[in-house]
């Protein structure tokens, strides 16, 4: 019986390796972030369009489309702005 030297090929290290699955996490945050503002900036617009759209919307959705449209544009500018200084 012959006796084979087993070889390794590049292995990462745990160190590697942690630092690399850190970066892809990281990576994929930003880009779902970025899906967040999307979102935010979808809802913003369809929020604007009810609340201006008079009689043809009952008066309590306009009230509630109106009263989140500021609270939706705060909040993309804070996002946009975290995102900017996080990543």
């Amino acid at each position: 019986m012959s006796v084979t030297a087993f070889k390794l090929n590049h292995v990462e290290s745990i160190a590697d390796k942690m630092k690399r699955l850190r970066d892809e996490a990281s990576g994929h945050a930003r880009v779902h972030a970025q899906d967040f503002i999307r979102a935010i900036e979808v809802v913003e617009s369809l929020a604007e369009e009810i609340a201006g759209g008079g009689e043809a919307y009952p008066v309590g959705i306009r009230q509630a489309a109106k009263h989140i449209g500021p609270t939706l544009s705060g909040t993309r500018l804070n996002v946009s702005s975290l995102l900017g200084r996080e990543f």
